[in-house]
């Protein structure tokens, strides 16, 4: 992918050196641009005539506190309260604004935002202190290290004065290069157990803007009838009766084939007259299977010899397994599944002077306004984007082909491009044609020495690549190995002897993206499950296993023995179990955390299960906001378990059965009796925690079932012999 950056906003950006060093850009020469009464003091750090100063968030907020999490670093450099400090999110501008960890991209994804902005939105901070520091001894004749600042107050030698005193005098500095961090002891907002979410308040009382809350003047919604088949193409419709729908405007069909694209006055009327619109499909090249062809597909594939070698040799593997004492054996199977947000999709595009402005829940910026330029064919820069909150995306809302905001613009120059139209996909669009966590085969054989020692794994994968063939290709792809598809068990932290790991790719047209910690949803849970196996086949206490294959002396190795450690001691794991009740534990890497859980639950698969206590340990570096890492474990556990112990999307010959909340459930708050959360107070860089909880919360429930129950290894539980109350 190429980002088109002109030659004006490029002279106003020096980027980054390298890592997470500060990307600073000006209008001037000078340290900051001053607009009116406010100042920028970098592309991160606005302050006011009046003292107020703003976060300018390059990552959307979808509900994991990123907003939060960056105007604390802001906060902490600055000596301010958190709640002193506002966040706004930033303008379309990827040469401000860019991931570090995305190239040339801004976007919020992949668990990255704290870990490419710390040290970005740190030194934005202390920048700006060190200026107004600056500022405040000059005008007072004192030294500058004689001057404190706090509370938004600068004091010295008896003088006194607020911040935005100092922001006209700030603006003829230049930036210094290398400012002052605070040593971690200096911290007081940072790792502050007691601060809270800056947006908790306006979502409370209903203040916060949402993409679907927005309504401009002159609106019109577009809504879309698609291919109730993936990969099916409209033949023909017929409106005649969405005419007598108050409110119905016109139907067209997609210039794409990929459905009729309905206008109505508001949602409602484009919804209805949707409805009554009758068409006809073309099926010949769409997924006509149903879900037990594709399960028994997938289960065929990855029995047979696999296409790729994403480590190791097959043929050295299977040589050792041929001496082993004892063989463990089993095949996984992992439906698809839906991220089913709160929000459904929905953006608006509307025209400016020079081009469009998008107002949506972007999570892609740079991605959505290729995609616009590239459907309304005018220039990347005069394309703006409003971005809003959004109710949650777990990676729906960034798709490769930035499916929604092309519909979007499509639905807007469709209709002239001259008034504000806004797309609506309803919750079963999402559910019945949306972007899935791709329906997954895994088969394991592990041979285990006369000690119990593991000689050899022979792991195999089948499933639709998601980066195979899109713009990330290059990136992610190598020697045909989407790695997307065996993160977490080619790159293990466990020092698996003998290790195999193999990769066939599954065709069809059902698209899938990126799903809540992407393959680590289901490699996780056969790494866990089978090392449980491992260890129960010899008798060995699991925890105790696992920390035999963490001995290495590795970074990884030493933190994620931490968190096994921390988990086990919390959840006493070695104390004595309750009557009727077990407990199961796993631990995983991903995204640069280390999360482990035990589950302790009572009752059996099959009179009905009870979650009593769940114990998380998470070591995700420097705890940048403890009350937001203990929320984001909780929601990825939740998240986790709920699809593990319920969800799954079926087909029957081609289309999809689930609608709604009614047959694809999320999880109940009944379902979780306790919760908690222990944190490593880490040096280390800090990394995500939107994601890396999600992995290990299945194979820990399904380890607690398994003590005295069934060893489910195909999902979800609930259709496959686990009842829950």
């Amino acid at each position: 992918m190429t980002t088109q950056i002109s030659r004006r906003n490029f002279l106003k950006s020096v980027s980054a050196l390298s890592g997470a060093a500060l990307v600073v850009g000006f209008d001037t020469g000078n340290a900051l641009a001053s607009t009116g009464n406010a100042a920028e003091f970098t592309p991160f750090v606005r302050i006011t005539t009046d003292g107020r100063v703003t976060a300018l968030i390059k990552h959307f907020e979808c509900g994991q506190g990123t907003a939060t999490g960056l105007a604390t670093l802001i906060a902490e450099e600055l000596n301010l309260p958190l709640d002193q400090v506002e966040i706004e999110f930033a303008p379309a501008d990827a040469a401000r604004y860019r991931n570090l960890l995305f190239g040339s991209i801004q976007g919020t994804g992949g668990s990255t935002a704290m870990a490419n902005s710390y040290m970005q939105y740190r030194q934005a901070g202390a920048a700006a202190r060190e200026m107004l520091v600056a500022a405040a001894a000059e005008a007072w004749g004192v030294p500058a290290n004689s001057v404190a600042l706090a509370d938004g107050q600068l004091t010295a030698d008896g003088n006194t004065a607020q911040i935005g005193d100092f922001v006209a005098s700030a603006s003829a500095q230049d930036v210094p290069a290398t400012p002052r961090l605070k040593d971690p002891s200096e911290f007081s907002v940072i790792g502050n157990p007691d601060t809270r979410r800056r947006d908790n308040v306006p979502k409370t009382n209903g203040s916060a803007i949402y993409a679907m809350d927005l309504h401009l003047e002159n609106q019109i919604v577009a809504v879309i009838l698609r291919s109730p088949r993936f990969g099916g193409t409209l033949a023909s419709f017929d409106d005649n009766a969405a005419v007598d729908v108050p409110g119905f405007i016109r139907a067209t069909a997609l210039p794409t084939g990929a459905g009729v694209l309905v206008y109505g006055m508001n949602t409602w009327a484009a919804l209805q007259a949707r409805d009554a619109i009758v068409a006809e499909w073309d099926f010949s090249q769409a997924e006509n299977r149903g879900s037990d062809q594709i399960k028994a597909d997938l289960l065929a594939a990855v029995n047979a010899d696999a296409e790729f070698d994403a480590k190791g040799s097959a043929a050295e593997t299977a040589e050792l397994l041929n001496g082993a004492a004892q063989i463990i054996e089993r095949d996984f199977f992992f439906p698809y599944l839906a991220t089913a947000t709160m929000e459904p999709l929905t953006c608006t595009i509307a025209p400016t002077e020079t081009g469009v402005m998008l107002y949506d829940g972007c999570q892609s910026p740079t991605g959505a306004q290729m995609a616009l330029a590239a459907v309304l064919q005018i220039p990347q820069e005069n394309i703006e984007i409003t971005t809003l909150y959004a109710g949650g995306t777990f990676g729906r809302r960034s798709t490769q082909t930035a499916d929604y905001q092309v519909e979007a613009a499509l639905a807007f120059a469709l209709n002239g491009g001259q008034q504000p139209v806004k797309l609506v996909w309803s919750r079963e669009d999402d559910i019945r044609g949306g972007y899935y966590r791709p329906a997954v085969a895994h088969k394991v054989r592990v041979g285990l020495d006369e000690g119990g020692r593991i000689v050899g794994w022979d792991h195999r994968v089948t499933g639709k690549p998601i980066f195979k063939g899109g713009p990330f290709d290059a990136f992610v792809v190598k020697n045909g190995v989407d790695s997307s598809s065996v993160e977490g068990v080619h790159d293990t932290p466990y020092d698996i002897p003998g290790q195999y790991v193999g990769l066939t790719d599954h065709r069809s047209p059902i698209t899938v993206n990126w799903w809540r910690s992407v393959g680590h949803t289901h490699t996780a849970y056969v790494m866990e499950t089978m090392m449980d196996m491992a260890a129960a086949a010899v008798g060995r206490d699991p925890v105790e296993y696992r920390m035999e294959y963490l001995n290495g002396g590795t970074a990884d190795q030493v933190r994620m023995a931490g968190v096994l450690r921390l988990a086990a001691e919390k959840s006493d794991w070695n104390g004595p179990v309750v009557e009727g009740r077990s407990r199961g534990v796993a631990v995983h890497k991903s995204f640069g955390t280390f999360v482990a859980e035990v589950f302790e639950i009572s009752g059996d698969a099959e009179d009905g299960v009870v979650i009593e206590r769940v114990t998380c340990a998470v070591d995700c570096g420097v705890p940048v906001n403890p009350d937001v890492i203990a929320a984001q474990m909780e929601s990825g556990i939740g998240y986790g378990i709920g699809h593990v112990m319920r969800n799954e999307i079926t087909f029957t010959d081609g289309e999809v059965d689930q609608f709604n909340f009614p047959d694809y459930e999320s999880l109940r708050i009944s379902d979780i009796r306790a919760i908690e959360t222990h944190i490593v107070n880490s040096t280390e860089p800090p990394t995500g925690v939107g994601e890396p909880s999600t992995p290990p919360s299945g194979p820990a429930l399904a380890n607690a079932i398994a003590v005295t129950g069934p060893r489910v290894t195909q999902l979800p539980m609930a259709a496959n012999g686990v009842r829950f109350f």
